[in-house]
């Protein structure tokens, strides 16, 4: 297993001799005998680095992020950061949901290089590459210390979720709103339960994350909602379209924003594996849609969006103010090419 590869801060870039951002005799591995967490093993690491930089030639509407897992145990069948597992030398089927690493000194290292004189301040996203808020974020608590390091510089931060452990969190994203831009979106591409289940098997539902919209939206927070993925031939009907956006309108949501289901290496192949056994019916055309890469074609992508758009419109969600908080755009995997429909905002 290696654990170079994983970047560097450009802000503060290390010496030749120290170009990985931890050392294989700074990872600690453990596993935990409680129900939720059977199965999962995590290798605790101490970073050297917690603020990356976007490639310039990513179209992701911010330049920095910050990650404190690798890995997730949400274990979504179509995830796009599966790859990043391989740059470990790690399964990025199993392997991605079960062997999670986690930046244990991410807090305090991002406490030090927000105060760093050559940071300027720039806008940071969480939730881009795997969620901060899945299952092992309630046995190590990270993210308080990272908002609170947040906070207490007034730096603008956007954050996007499938996790409910968010609410937990609700105090200090209210005092970090106070003094700066703050950003919530959750993810919720369908309400029908049987494909959540199959498909989404670590998440808690789609129903407890609405919950979660309502609460942040109670709270003063403004909330958007990525609707991802749209999963063609399995959530994309027009009576389950109609169903979540009208629940997502009821939650109290700000925006809501389409993105349909997109198959990169190391996702596509566990998709394509999860698709032969639940719907092998479903191959062949998988296969037609996807014949030419990544994304859904673009006249399929432009239905969808239109089809959300007008039921947005119909349920009273309109376009987000150009005043209105900047939100994390679609989970996105650094530097990689998005067609325009896949960043068109509400």
């Amino acid at each position: 297993m290696r654990w170079d590869n994983l970047g560097e801060d450009p802000a503060n870039p290390p010496a030749p001799a120290d170009l990985s951002l931890f050392g294989a005799d700074a990872v600690t591995t453990r596993t935990f005998d409680t129900p939720e967490f059977r199965g999962v093993t995590f290798h605790e690491v101490r970073a050297r680095s917690i603020l990356n930089r976007v490639p310039g030639a990513s179209r992701m509407p911010f330049e920095w992020t910050v990650n404190p897992y690798r890995g997730c145990t949400h274990a979504c069948v179509y995830c796009f950061a599966r790859k990043s597992h391989a740059y470990l030398d790690l399964d990025t089927g199993v392997g991605f949901d079960s062997q999670i690493v986690v930046k244990v000194n991410a807090p305090e290292l991002l406490a030090r290089q927000l105060a760093s004189a050559r940071w300027q301040g720039a806008h940071i996203a969480m939730g881009t590459n795997v969620d901060c808020y899945q299952r092992a974020e309630g046995r190590y608590g990270l993210m308080p210390g990272i908002l609170t390091a947040l906070r207490d510089r007034a730096n603008p931060f956007s954050i996007l979720t499938k996790g409910t452990l968010i609410l937990r969190d609700l105090e200090l994203l209210v005092q970090a709103a106070r003094v700066t831009e703050v950003g919530v979106s959750v993810s919720v591409g369908f309400t029908d339960r049987e494909l959540w289940r199959t498909i989404e098997p670590g998440t808690p539902s789609p129903q407890s994350r609405l919950d979660v919209v309502r609460a942040l939206v109670g709270n003063g927070i403004d909330c958007g909602v990525l609707m991802a993925p749209v999963v063609p031939f399995l959530g994309d009907r027009p009576e389950q379209l109609r169903a979540t956006v009208r629940a997502i309108a009821e939650a109290g949501a700000s925006s809501v924003t389409p993105l349909v289901l997109h198959l990169r290496p190391g996702a596509r192949e566990w998709f394509a594996e999860w698709l032969g056994r639940h719907h092998p019916g479903l191959v062949r055309r998988y296969e037609r849609m996807y014949a030419d890469g990544a994304y859904a074609p673009t006249w399929y992508q432009r239905r969808i969006t239109r089809q959300v758009h007008e039921l947005a419109a119909e349920f009273g969600m309109g376009p987000a103010g150009p005043g209105g908080t900047r939100r994390t755009a679609a989970l996105e995997e650094p530097g990689a090419t998005t067609v325009p429909e896949q960043l068109t905002f509400l």
